[in-house]
């Protein structure tokens, strides 16, 4: 198969939209990450979504929609604190998570009776879902278990000969996908996995409490209704180390490493050894969101057997950048200070 790689503008909308109505798979831009989109009503399109990034069946795919009256084709019942959170954050980087109707296939949603919605903010793909007039189940656009791909090089570094069309938007705004809830009643929702909509953000209009799964592993055996909560993530060909510490200690613990071609994403001050290369990462839990994927991606280009990476804030935006890292590196963190493996 040929694969397409074209601007994301009006021009293309059309050609997506046929593709995707014969069945057809199209990697489309969003503010988070890329995503590998198809119609999630039909059965056998979302089974090639699948099948291209070598996902688990028991993964879900999240529900892209146009509008909020989308959303009441696919809930089997909406709250009232769903609404309030959808006219403050829709379009935007959240998910939420409703009972299903019967005619959503169980297939797009992972074996569940629940459904996994959000509206993009991205115009072509807003425009794409409305000229296709169903809504899109849509992963990120990566083979699984890979870092997220935030630019249309890095879906067609995946996706080259699997699909037939990447549409080309530029960089993601945010760098890491959304977030996502679930309501554990009309005044509180669950954080299953944090984004850029951050737990302040939502305790403006209700109550929160972080799943456990947010920051520890997930059992095997265990059934879980978000994506990014079990398996293996965001994670390069080279070891991944969350590296805690003060910049001082950090630089003694690099200096004392004796391997060769390590990679570290750091603040950008760090005195380093000659021998360990330096990927753009940043001080921010924004700037760090939007460079983690790219420069995990780019170690591997440049033949990192291991990457070390600053540990993150664990507040606003910095809870997403953590919850990444964690699975990215197996939940290997290591106290720069006395060099032990704190495996969380």
């Amino acid at each position: 198969m040929i694969t397409k790689l074209a601007k994301a503008d009006d021009s293309l909308i059309d050609e997506a939209a046929k593709i995707l109505k014969d069945g057809g798979v199209v990697a489309i831009p969003t503010e988070t990450v890329y995503g590998l989109a198809a119609n999630a009503l039909d059965v056998e399109a979302v089974r090639s979504v699948f099948r291209a990034k070598g996902r688990p069946q028991d993964n879900p795919l999240i529900l892209h929609i146009g509008s909020v009256d989308m959303l009441y084709d696919i809930a089997e019942t909406v709250n009232p604190l769903a609404l309030k959170l959808a006219e403050a954050f829709w379009p935007g980087p959240l998910t939420m998570i409703f009972p299903r109707k019967p005619h959503i296939p169980a297939e797009t949603c992972g074996g569940l009776d629940t459904a996994a919605v959000r509206m993009p903010k991205n115009n072509f793909t807003l425009k794409l879902i409305e000229k296709c007039g169903f809504p899109l189940a849509a992963p990120s656009a990566n083979t699984s278990g890979k870092p997220s791909p935030t630019s249309a090089v890095h879906v067609f570094d995946d996706m080259n000969s699997k699909i037939p069309l990447i549409a080309d938007g530029g960089d993601c705004r945010f760098g890491v996908e959304s977030t996502v809830i679930c309501f554990d009643s009309n005044e509180r929702v669950r954080i299953l996995r944090p984004g850029a909509v951050t737990p302040e953000m939502l305790l403006e209009f209700c109550d929160t409490v972080i799943d456990s799964g947010v920051l520890e592993k997930i059992k095997p055996d265990v059934k879980v209704i978000s994506p990014g909560m079990k398996y293996k993530h965001y994670s390069p060909e080279a070891e991944v180390f969350i590296l805690m510490g003060e910049s001082d200690c950090v630089e003694r613990f690099l200096s004392s490493q004796n391997a060769e071609n390590i990679g570290f994403l750091g603040h950008g001050d760090e005195k380093l050894p000659e021998s360990v290369m330096r990927f753009p990462y940043g001080k921010s839990s924004e700037v760090q969101a939007e460079n983690l994927f790219a420069s995990l991606r780019k170690a591997d280009e440049y033949g990192c057997k291991t990457v070390y990476v600053r540990m993150p804030e664990t507040v606003g935006m910095g809870l997403a950048v953590y919850n990444r890292l964690l699975r990215a590196a197996g939940f290997r963190v290591i106290d720069a200070g006395d060099g032990e493996d704190n495996a969380v």
